[in-house]
């Protein structure tokens, strides 16, 4: 399956058979959205696997009657971090010197940079930058599960504040960007065979 033709076929599930997704399609989705682009490489969010029925019981009281919160194979949570600082941009240098067995101080001008351009943002600035950074891993994880015929689900539509206060993250620095279930549409979701509504690509792109 080619990509316009995994995604002509995903579509926003609105009910999910009983299956559920193997360990390791899990792990290879997740792994996808782990790869994905973001703004200097930073990933200033967390990536949540909710499995557990339990707590996505939980969790559908703030769903908002969104009864795949629950039924889905595997809920995932994006959540961006809400300290952002030069300790963000170290983290990645770490990570950096791992990876490429260089020294920190080859790139000590694009940190000094990474770290000046991070302090010029305000406190809200550095909070929405770290959510735009989990949306673009959102659009990855979509993506990876259309091409490998997992059907998926993305969310805005909940109470955030209580998803933060279920999950705990206040106290991991994180807040919650959007969720999306995973698993297999079920063969009673009628909007599965409906044609996709989207613009013509005429209508979409410019040109300059």
């Amino acid at each position: 399956m080619n990509i316009h033709e995994a995604l002509d076929w995903r579509y926003a599930v609105r009910e999910f058979s009983p299956e559920k997704l193997g360990a390791h399609t899990v792990e290879t989705l997740v792994d996808a959205a782990r790869k994905s682009a973001s703004s200097y490489g930073l990933q200033p969010y967390k990536i949540l696997v909710v499995e557990s029925k339990s707590v996505r019981q939980d969790l559908l009281a703030y769903s908002f009657g969104q009864q795949k919160v629950l039924d889905c194979s595997h809920l995932i949570v994006f959540a961006a971090q809400t300290d952002i600082g030069d300790h963000t941009v170290d983290r990645y240098v770490t990570q950096f010197v791992k990876t490429r067995d260089v020294p920190a101080q080859d790139i000590s001008g694009y940190v000094a940079h990474m770290k000046e351009a991070l302090a010029a943002k305000s406190r809200e600035e550095k909070r929405v930058w770290a959510h735009q950074q989990a949306y673009i891993a959102l659009g990855t994880l979509l993506t990876a599960a259309a091409s490998m015929r997992v059907d998926s689900c993305p969310m805005t539509g909940f109470d955030h504040q209580a998803y933060d206060d279920v999950l705990g993250l206040a106290k991991l620095s994180l807040e919650t960007t959007a969720i999306v279930a995973l698993g297999y549409r079920s063969a009673r979701d009628r909007t599965s065979g409906l044609p996709k509504v989207r613009f013509d690509y005429d209508d979409l792109v410019i040109s300059v």
